[in-house]
Formats: C-alpha cells, structure tokens, sequence
C-alpha cells in the first residue's frame, strides 16, 4: 500500500476492471461500508452529492431538537408522513445486488451501511449491520417499546385525513425536489397532529440515529468486529464526512489491510492523505459489471434478489 490515496477517474469498464483486480488481489472475503450514495439509483437523494439534500438547503433534525420541541415533532412527522409513500416503495439497484451476489459468492463477508432504507437486507443480503437504524421502525423514548413505522403510517393518516387532503389539494402531489434523503419532505407542518405510544403515552421517534445522537456501543463494537475479521474494506457511495462510518476505514488502514472506495466526489479519507484506493465511477454499474464477472456463474440477480439457479 502506497502513503497516500490513488485516486482515478474512471469510466465504468475501465473502474469495474480495476475493482474486480483489487478484490481478486485479496485473499479472504472484504467488508462493505456504504453510504447514501448507494442508494440514489434507488431514487433517494443523497446528502452531500451536487443534487443532495444539503445543495437544496436541507438540514435533517438534531436529536436534541426533536426530543425538546412539540413542535419540531410535528415538523417531523408530518414530512415523515408525507414522504413516506415514496420512501417505503423505493426498491434495491444493481449496486445493492452486486453486493448481495458477491456475498452469496464468497466475497463480501458483511455489509455495515450507513443508510436507514434496508434496501440491502430486500436485495438479499444476509449479514448486514444498519449503523444508524432503520426507518422503517419506531420506538418509544419512554418505555423502549417499538412498532412497524407502517403501523403508525396508518395511525398518523387517519389522525390527519383532512390535512392530507388539503396538502394534495394545494401541492398536487410532490415532486421529486422536496424529497430528502432521510425520507423527509419539504411541506407546512401547520394543524398536523402526532400519534403517542399506545403503551405510556410516550414520545415516538423513529428507530435511527439522528444527527447529534449516537450509535449503540454494542453495535459500534459489531462493526469493529467486522472490520477485524475481514481482510479488506470496500466503501461504497460515502463521503465518509460522519466520524460514525470514517471510523471503520481508520481502523482497516491501521490494522494494514486494504481499503477501495467507489464513490462520485470527494471523501475524508483521501483528505486525511490515507492510503487507500479511491475510484470515481458510479456505483451501480461498477458493482453490477464486477459481481457479473466474478467466478461464480450460478448466481443470478433477479427481481430485486440474488437467487441461485
């Protein structure tokens, strides 16, 4: 390994071919780090790309923010709600299932993403660590008790009916622009009501981890796990700018072990001066090329899945 990134900007056969010689190069099977990158084909933006949710003024909500304000709550759930048709109907991309098919094939040992979507686990991957959590999941900060988000989908709808109405009747629907990466969406919060734990009464709050808020330690330490028990780490579509995710590649470079990131921009590690390899490609035709040519011919991607014939 070199002291310093090697960065190249490739297009999609020629960065296929190169990753393909980096994961043929390792002996055992590497990690996947991934981050919201990987999911824009999927249809959700991404923060920090040039038409992300930061470049359209966006700024997700701080945990202290939504714990210490009714309102910020009913800022929340409301574009929560609005968002979340769109949100929940997003389906797995090639990059997902690449994944999937070179897990199932031997080389990828695990994904730790960074992203809420779960379209890793619908794409067919097995062992997969959501960083942050899931958004598909809430909790109560009360009692601890937790409930499918489209259970309080339903809730939040009925409770809402006549503002709902009076929503579509003013924006016709929304376009893709108000939508954000975090499922959240841009509209007035104004006579929105919130649902409360049906158990204490408690605060909801979806099962991840907001800005300023931090991960279990008990999951951290899965990740570093991980990390240790690979032989490499391939980071995909992450700017690594949260310490939560760039924390994994500092461990992999001083444990000496390889790091490959597949990404369009910039990252904090080639910042950092770390020395790893950084590809600029897009991260679903890269992966799909790659995971086609890898040994094992039985494996198949179809419907979202990875299915061996």
């Amino acid at each position: 390994m070199t002291s310093a990134a090697t960065i190249e900007h490739l297009e999609v056969a020629d960065a296929s071919a190169k990753l393909h010689q980096w994961l043929s190069g390792i002996p055992g099977p590497v990690v996947a780090l991934t981050g919201a990158g990987i999911s824009t084909d999927s249809g959700i933006p991404d923060y920090r790309g040039p038409n992300g949710s930061y470049s359209r003024g966006h700024k997700p909500m701080k945990h202290d923010e939504f714990m210490g304000s009714h309102r910020n709550r009913q800022r929340y759930w409301s574009r929560s709600t609005v968002g979340w048709q769109w949100f929940s109907a997003a389906r797995p991309n090639d990059a997902h299932r690449a994944l999937a098919a070179l897990e199932a094939a031997g080389k990828i040992s695990g994904v730790i993403t960074q992203n809420v979507d779960m379209l890793h686990q619908r794409a067919g991957s097995a062992a997969v660590v959501d960083l942050h959590g899931v958004n598909s999941r809430v909790v109560c900060m009360g009692c601890g008790a937790t409930a499918p988000r489209h259970a309080l989908q339903a809730q939040l709808a009925a409770r809402n009916a006549a503002w709902l109405e009076a929503l579509s009747a003013v924006d016709g629907g929304l376009s893709a622009a108000a939508r954000r990466a975090d499922g959240d969406v841009d509209v007035e919060v104004e006579g929105f009501e919130l649902c409360d734990c049906e158990a204490c009464g408690g605060v909801l709050k979806p099962d991840v981890v907001f800005f300023g808020d931090n991960v279990p330690q008990a999951r951290v330490r899965q990740c570093f796990d991980m990390v240790a028990a690979a032989d490499g780490l391939l980071v995909v579509g992450s700017s690594l700018a949260v310490y939560s995710g760039f924390r994994f590649v500092e461990a992999a470079v001083k444990q000496g072990k390889p790091v490959a990131i597949l990404n369009q921009g910039p990252t904090r590690a080639e910042k950092a001066g770390l020395p790893i390899l950084k590809l600029e490609a897009g991260c679903s035709a890269v992966l799909r090329a790659v995971a086609q040519e890898w040994p094992r011919q039985d494996l198949i991607l179809q419907n979202g899945v990875v299915n061996s014939s």
